[in-house]
């Protein structure tokens, strides 16, 4: 027994000792390298009050969820997983709810969000104004907007990627798609 004993912790030494050393060093986690586009971009036009320039690697869909909204879009970005909601609203009288409405609906992300950052779009001689919320950590919504002319239209915009919130592996798409959404806002005319 006291040979069968020895043999073991010998065997157990020798495997724990083998196990050590600077030779094997385990890999750390990573993401999947992603392809980004070349980015072009091309006008979307339609029917509705509004014009602006969209990636040529986009997909614009009317939204299926609200099909009696004529101006209501989904802006896929197909091969980044990301998709920017656009919905459209003529104003009367009821301005202020629409921007209270777009404001609560940017911080409702309050909860996984660690920063809600406000920019303020004025591009007075296209008589478009609006806010942008940037949404900094793991909320479902990275980025949103609203536009208006103050007195005629109203219209918000948000990004959502089609996956589990995780800043850190959506990042770089993120960044992309930012410059993208801020193309639209630039490039953003009423039609009058």
């Amino acid at each position: 027994m006291k040979k069968t004993s020895l043999i073991f912790i010998l065997l157990t030494s020798f495997t724990l000792i083998s196990c050590g050393g600077d030779e094997y060093t385990p890999k750390p986690q990573g993401y999947f390298r992603i392809e980004l586009p070349k980015k072009e971009y091309k006008l979307f036009e339609s029917s509705c009050p509004f014009s602006f320039k969209i990636p040529t690697y986009t997909e614009v869909k009317p939204d299926a969820n609200n099909p009696q909204e004529a101006c209501w879009f989904d802006l896929n970005f197909n091969n980044l997983n990301a998709s920017v909601y656009l919905s459209y609203k003529s104003v009367d009288t009821n301005i202020n709810q629409y921007l209270e409405d777009s404001r609560t609906l940017a911080f409702k992300h309050t909860v996984k969000a660690n920063d809600i950052d406000q920019k303020i779009i004025n591009i007075p001689n296209k008589n478009v104004f609006g806010l942008i919320y940037s949404i900094e950590g793991n909320a479902a919504s990275a980025y949103q907007f609203h536009l208006t002319d103050s007195t005629s239209h109203f219209i918000r915009g948000s990004l959502y990627f089609n996956n589990i919130p995780n800043q850190d592996s959506i990042q770089p798409v993120l960044d992309f798609v930012k410059e993208d959404i801020i193309q639209l806002i630039e490039s953003f005319e009423w039609k009058y």
